[in-house]
């Protein structure tokens, strides 16, 4: 028992000392489902004036929110709150074109509801333009609390502090990485296992770009990886698949990578085919 209370008053001093303040996870997570629920519902509202009620429940839950962080804002929780909320028509435009964007270029989507409701890429983007806002408001913590949240539902890792343009189309999404700089143009397209990361991971460049940036009208198949913060994909390029770059290349360009595959006879093959790993 004395062990208890020695290891116990250690937890007490560390964890007053190294104190964090943080905002409820299971307020954050509801938040991000109950505005994507504003946003795109399920259970329609019945009439305007209950739209107007969500908001404000909404309004009420994300100050809750910020409460805990208060001596970390620049500015009141309310007046955030606000901001966000009148940046929030906008984001919803953008949105539904992200949407369109996927319903236009993939043939399995039979609606744009389907998008919506369905497709892990869109509700990845989604969580990212919101939790982007509250970035650009400069709201420390909570909007990596909600990306993260997205990132375990979906297997879409996208830093809040990314800047990532209009029509962006993930397309299966699991194991995308979008790291924290990275400048992403409009109508760009990302397919699974893509990640777009730093090159080094020294604490002292935290604030210099450390990722690279994409133009307009590129598309990246799948597990390809783009590294660098002076690394520009150049517009209306394509990254083929599985592709590993760390230099910029220019507009217009088709990079791939080239591998060989035999196909052979399995009659008289004598290396092994049952292979234990």
């Amino acid at each position: 028992m004395e062990n208890h209370r020695n290891f116990a008053e250690k937890l007490f001093r560390d964890n007053t000392a190294e104190a964090c303040y943080m905002p409820c996870k299971s307020d954050s997570n509801r938040f991000v489902n109950d505005i994507i629920q504003l946003l795109f519902p399920l259970d329609l509202p019945n009439n305007t004036d209950e739209y107007i009620l969500r908001f404000r429940e909404l309004e009420l839950l994300l100050r809750k929110l910020l409460y805990n962080l208060k001596v970390l804002l620049k500015e009141s929780p309310q007046t955030i709150v606000d901001n966000f909320f009148d940046a929030l028509p906008e984001i919803y435009e953008n949105l539904r074109k992200d949407a369109e964007s996927i319903y236009k270029f993939d043939p399995a989507a039979a609606s744009i509801q389907e998008v919506f409701h369905a497709y892990p890429g869109f509700y990845a983007i989604t969580v990212y333009r919101l939790s982007h806002q509250l970035v650009l408001q400069n709201v420390p913590v909570l909007p990596r609390v909600f990306s993260e949240y997205a990132h375990g539902r979906t297997g879409i890792d996208i830093n809040p502090g990314a800047v990532i343009g209009n029509n962006f189309f993930i397309d299966h999404g699991t194991g995308v990485v979008i790291g924290e700089t990275t400048h992403i143009g409009n109508n760009v397209k990302i397919y699974q296992g893509v990640t777009l990361g730093a090159l080094t991971v020294e604490k002292s460049m935290a604030a210099t770009k450390r990722h690279p940036t994409i133009e307009d009208n590129v598309i990246i198949y799948a597990g390809s990886t783009v590294l660098g913060g002076k690394t520009i994909i150049g517009h209306d390029s394509i990254i083929g698949g599985n592709v590993w770059l760390t230099a910029s290349v220019p507009p217009n360009s088709v990079v791939y990578h080239k591998s060989e595959v035999k196909i052979r006879s399995g009659k008289n093959f004598g290396e092994p085919l049952n292979f234990v790993i």
